[in-house]
């Protein structure tokens, strides 16, 4: 038999802990929702995006409208009449090559300005050497230098000749094998310890009987890389010319020079180097190098402590680096440094190499080559840098 009082109670207690169970439940925290996405907002800067720096004008602002070559003009110097930088000459000269040289100037011609289509200027000869400006819409053809047709005596130079007139005394760079197995003087007749122009002397070591004339030179300065310390080559200051009047002879193969020219003192001892074929060019074009160079200043001709305009320069770069004669360098001196005002402590900080001139090569060998300083703009000196302009 069922007791229906105990049954009660135990469902009585059973609906207690359902009801207590659901209240606790109904108390609790209500599950969380996803937060409610963020307001969009726009994203600025208060800085000015940089403006591109403004290209510099090839023509200066006051620039002829025609000029007429006279003697004793350079090509820089009239380049310089029109252009900011006189370098850029090759890139506005128009001529018509048919016609006559293209990169060759004479006195009573007369240089020109025009525009081409676009309204562009360029530089051209007055006549029937020039390109004329365009009718109808037909644009000028920019030429580049060709090879030479006509004779170059009267043609005005890139540089006073003038100017390089003591270079033309000129020493010259040579390897190290080349001055060690270099012929040289042993004595000279009646044993003058100084010969010079019309003295006879004797050398030894002379190996080719075919080379009639011979530099007499006597070795300088070796020219060492600031940087790698690598040897660039030796310099050999000349000091006569002389000329073979006698082969080898006696059982030491002597040979008889005679000095026809000598712009120093020639000793026993002094060196031979047949004469050497390169000249100097006085008609080329100013032009930056083709690829980047960038080197130093190595030494200055005659040893001068200070570097200034039309003084002759070397350079730790030749043809090895692609350096040809016309090529013009930006000199530049180091911007030295600054001590930090921001700095707790004390740092510098390197400041920008500014520029101090130009410069242009007009003779090179492999790894050096001489230069002229077109432009000072303070005083230069060796280890200034270079690199294009």
């Amino acid at each position: 038999m069922v007791n229906n009082k105990l049954t009660g109670l135990r469902l009585t207690r059973f609906l207690s802990i359902v009801l207590l169970g659901l209240g606790l439940t109904a108390c609790g925290s209500p599950p969380e929702q996803p937060p409610a996405p963020a307001p969009q907002t726009s994203s600025y800067s208060l800085q000015e995006p940089e403006a591109p720096e403004p290209e510099k004008p090839v023509f200066k602002p006051d620039y002829p409208e025609r000029y007429v070559v006279k003697k004793g003009d350079t090509l820089w110097g009239i380049a310089g009449r029109f252009l900011n930088d006189p370098w850029l000459w090759p890139q506005v000269w128009h001529i018509n090559p048919e016609i006559r040289n293209p990169h060759l100037i004479y006195p009573g011609d007369v240089v020109v300005l025009y525009r081409d289509a676009d309204g562009k200027p360029y530089l051209t000869l007055e006549g029937s050497g020039g390109v004329a400006p365009p009718t109808g819409g037909i644009e000028t053809e920019k030429l580049s230098p060709r090879a030479r047709y006509e004779s170059i005596e009267k043609a005005i130079p890139t540089i006073r000749r003038s100017v390089i007139a003591p270079f033309l005394q000129r020493p010259r760079v040579i390897g190290k094998d080349e001055l060690e197995e270099a012929p040289y003087i042993v004595s000279s007749f009646e044993e003058h310890l100084i010969s010079g122009t019309g003295n006879r002397i004797y050398a030894r070591d002379i190996q080719d009987e075919s080379i009639g004339r011979y530099e007499v030179v006597r070795p300088g300065r070796v020219y060492r890389d600031p940087q790698s310390g690598e040897v660039l080559g030796y310099e050999v200051i000349r000091l006569a010319d002389a000329r073979v009047t006698r082969g080898k002879s006696g059982r030491d193969d002597v040979v008889t020079l005679n000095i026809t020219r000598a712009q120093q003192e020639v000793l026993n001892g002094d060196r031979l180097l047949p004469v050497e074929d390169q000249q100097l060019e006085f008609n080329f074009f100013p032009r930056p190098p083709k690829k980047e160079v960038e080197g130093e200043i190595i030494a200055v001709h005659n040893g001068l402590s200070q570097i200034g305009q039309y003084n002759v320069v070397v350079l730790n770069k030749g043809t090895r680096e692609g350096l040809e004669p016309g090529h013009v360098m930006a000199i530049y001196q180091d911007g030295g440094t600054a001590r930090d005002p921001d700095s707790w402590f004390g740092f510098h900080v390197d400041l920008p190499d500014e520029r101090a001139g130009i410069l242009m090569v007009f003779r090179t060998y492999e790894k050096v080559s001489y230069a002229l300083v077109m432009e000072a703009y303070r005083a230069l000196h060796v280890n200034d840098k270079i690199a294009n302009p």
